[in-house]
């Protein structure tokens, strides 16, 4: 039960990345440390609808 998401970034809000994730296992929005190259530097992705 396999669903896509995309993982925006909190510092400029720019959609970055798009993965998949287990809704089973991980109900709740995932949050993930990512390189933004809108900001040049990692930041923290979280989910978005």
């Amino acid at each position: 039960m396999r669903v896509n998401i995309t993982l925006a970034c909190t510092e400029c809000k720019q959609r970055n990345y798009s993965t998949t994730k287990n809704k089973k296992n991980n109900p709740d929005r995932i949050e993930m440390k990512k390189y933004c190259k809108f900001c040049k530097t990692h930041t923290i992705h979280k989910e978005t609808k």
